[in-house]
């Protein structure tokens, strides 16, 4: 499930994933994501993956597909969790999803969205 966070404001959204992610899951998310790249330009993003399990294969290519649109209408990138294969997807995400990522301990949400607002 993709959840977009209250915190959500200016060119700054969050989403909150958990469970397994289908491909319909990115249904809720491009669409807010497009609107507000439409409106504001460049934006950044938070993605907190504390409950998020695994994505389905069937998600994989709305995923890739996701990156290819969006990665240079991404500034920044901040990843919540508090796994090990959570801070390596980072690394992945950096050149692919966003022009800089950073990952946060799930602890240090708050640092990330300040992290995010850096001008």
């Amino acid at each position: 499930m993709i959840e977009k966070l209250e915190q959500s404001s200016g060119n700054t959204i969050g989403y909150k994933i958990s469970g397994t992610v289908s491909k319909d899951d990115y249904t809720v998310m491009v669409p807010e994501v497009e609107a507000l790249v439409d409106q504001v330009g460049d934006i950044n993003m938070l993605l907190d993956l504390s409950e998020f399990h695994w994505e389905k294969i069937s998600a994989w290519g709305a995923d890739m597909k996701f990156g290819s649109t969006y990665r240079k209408k991404i500034d920044k990138m901040a990843i919540i969790g508090d796994k090990k294969w959570q801070k390596w997807l980072t690394a992945v995400v950096d050149p692919f999803f966003a022009r800089e990522a950073e990952f946060f301990h799930t602890e240090d949400s708050e640092a990330a969205w300040a992290w995010l607002e850096e001008a």
